[in-house]
């Protein structure tokens, strides 16, 4: 079955019981047990809940994986995603992983004795050598945040296995439909589902997809034990938003094409940075592991003033944190994504008060452009 086909036809479209073209709302917290000494599915919503199960059998469908698992938000999903780790380990993580990311592991899980390396996973020498007895994970975003660089999944998975280390995959760029790491290779795959998932810029949730039955049970443990589950209404919202994801993307990443190459002729910007474009660095290895460039590109204005003053002028554009909905969101990630991120560490990884992240919407390119147009003069 294709993918699109896939999307519509999972085994979660229909209520079994009433044969509803929607998954019902079960808006439940306390579920009446029939038998004390049988126990039953269902018996406390934070342990388990039926919009929720649709959704995460969904999600574990499309990325190839074995247990889906919705949290509260992509946060959420990403600290019970390294709350399965113990004092004392050690992780390997992508220098220039999202400035949420980056946050949570060096204040608060390093409170608890969990250490990390931020390296270049584009250079897979450098992540050999970083590699230390105590490493446990090797963690990865591809096309990272926001520079779009690309990392090789498949030399990832190579190295995690010749040291028996977890591999762990922020894909909320790609979604499934673009890229399905655990095919490769991949252990847990990690999306903010408030972006292209969602899609509508109406929903806050996180999704996990795990591959193999003991690390699917530690994510439960967490995940029952924390408590940091998405509710049924957002689970909802996310199982009608996977719907559209293809038509969506195929839409967005087309206009994003687009841009990006009205934006590398554009006087006013120095460089862009989009692996659909010829010239981008790691693209034959990304187009040999995804199946399109994506809707999110960057670009680099002549000086951080031009970057200010196109923030101020751009009127078809949201000016914000998030990605991935209908309308186009630029970004200024030195404020926002990459705050918490030290600025002499944002500075050496080239995320510099000239760059802007854009997430392309679904308004006509045409349109976009002749803002883009307006607001860089």
């Amino acid at each position: 079955m294709r993918f699109a086909t896939k999307l519509i036809h999972n085994g979660n479209e229909m209520d079994k019981n009433t044969g509803a073209l929607s998954i019902p709302i079960y808006q439940v917290s306390t579920y009446h047990l029939r038998d004390i000494d049988q126990p039953q599915e269902y018996e406390y919503s934070r342990s388990g809940n039926p919009t929720r199960k649709a959704l995460e059998e969904t999600i574990a469908i499309l990325e190839g994986g074995d247990k889906g698992f919705a949290f509260a938000s992509g946060m959420a999903a990403i600290s019970s995603v390294l709350s399965i780790f113990s004092s004392g380990d050690h992780i390997i993580v992508s220098q220039d992983v999202y400035g949420g990311t980056h946050r949570i592991i060096t204040s608060f899980f390093a409170r608890y004795h969990l250490s990390a390396s931020f390296v270049d996973t584009t250079d897979i020498d450098a992540v050999k050598k970083s590699i230390t007895p105590n490493t446990r994970a090797i963690y990865v975003e591809t096309p990272s945040n926001p520079l779009l660089k690309i990392t090789d999944l498949r030399s990832i998975v190579k190295i995690a296995r010749e040291h028996n280390l977890i591999t762990i995959i922020d894909n909320t760029f790609m979604s499934p439909y673009l890229q399905r790491p655990i095919e490769l290779g991949f252990d847990i795959v990690i999306h903010s589902a408030t972006k292209f998932i969602g899609g509508h810029s109406d929903v806050i949730g996180g999704l996990v997809v795990v591959k193999g039955a003991e690390l699917s049970q530690r994510i439960y443990s967490v995940q029952n034990g924390f408590g940091a589950i998405l509710g049924p209404q957002d689970s909802w919202l996310l199982l009608r938003g996977l719907k559209t994801l293809k038509v969506r993307l195929d839409y967005q990443q087309d206009s994003a094409q687009k841009l990006a190459e009205y934006l590398q002729k554009n006087k006013n910007v120095k460089q862009v940075y989009y692996p659909g474009l010829q010239n981008h660095e790691g693209r034959d290895i990304h187009y040999s592991q995804a199946d399109g460039a994506g809707a999110v590109l960057s670009f680099k204005t002549i000086d951080a003033e031009k970057a200010k003053s196109f923030m101020k002028k751009i009127k078809l554009a949201a000016v914000a944190a998030s990605l991935g909905g209908i309308e186009t969101i630029v970004s200024y990630p030195v404020k926002m994504s990459h705050a918490a991120v030290p600025k002499s560490e944002r500075e050496r990884l080239g995320i510099t008060d000239d760059l802007i992240r854009v997430s392309v919407g679904l308004e006509d390119i045409e349109d976009l452009i002749e803002d883009f147009e307006k607001a860089l003069y």
